[in-house]
């Protein structure tokens, strides 16, 4: 067997942006089984701070608050600036 001498360095950084992208997926997909318009309902969400935006199927609306908005905000953000 071949093992690795280095230990595997995690940071809490990357840990939130897979959980906010994870997140963000499952809403996302949600929302498009519903038949909603995901862009807009999430847009909206994070403009009201209402969860009304955000479908309960499969968890998605307790998936999401259990976020704090400006993460979320900052993820997206981040994001769209890599694509630059």
């Amino acid at each position: 067997m071949d093992f690795k001498n280095e230990t595997v360095k995690i940071s809490a950084e990357s840990i939130n942006e897979k959980r906010v992208k994870d997140t963000i997926s499952l809403v996302y997909d949600a929302l498009k089984v519903k038949g909603y318009n995901p862009i807009s309902q999430i847009v909206a969400y994070l403009m009201s701070d209402d969860p009304t935006f955000i479908t309960s199927y499969n968890n998605a609306r307790v998936s999401i608050s259990k976020l704090e908005r400006d993460e979320i905000l900052e993820e997206l953000v981040k994001n769209y600036i890599k694509t630059l």
